[in-house]
């Protein structure tokens, strides 16, 4: 389920995934198939990760990144789970053909 709720978001960020809802910044995003697919990728994750356990570790992996790089941002676009939904999001096919787990091989590159 795609909802609009253009005051939550920081700065550059227009979309998030928050199971089982996507969140966008405004109505004209919903016709961008990218974004759109970028956060269908991070849905899938959350949902083999038993929710939960997701939100752990994409914040874990945050915090250890941040400190790595002294840079939030930086930190945010090297986390596996980003990679993985950068990487992707223009294939179309993705999801449908993705492996379990696929973000694990993200956290080394």
């Amino acid at each position: 389920m795609i909802l609009v709720f253009k005051h939550f978001f920081y700065k550059n960020y227009v979309g998030l995934s928050l199971w089982p809802f996507i969140f966008l910044k405004n109505d004209a995003l919903k016709e961008d198939v990218y974004l759109i697919n970028h956060e269908k990728i991070h849905l899938r994750q959350q949902k083999e990760l038993l929710i939960v356990p997701f939100y752990i570790l994409y914040i874990s992996e945050w915090i250890i990144r941040s400190l790595y790089y002294y840079d939030s941002y930086k930190a945010y676009q090297n986390l596996s789970f980003e990679r993985e939904a950068y990487h992707n999001e223009k294939n179309l096919d993705y999801i449908a053909n993705r492996p379990s787990f696929s973000f694990i091989k993200y956290l080394w590159r």
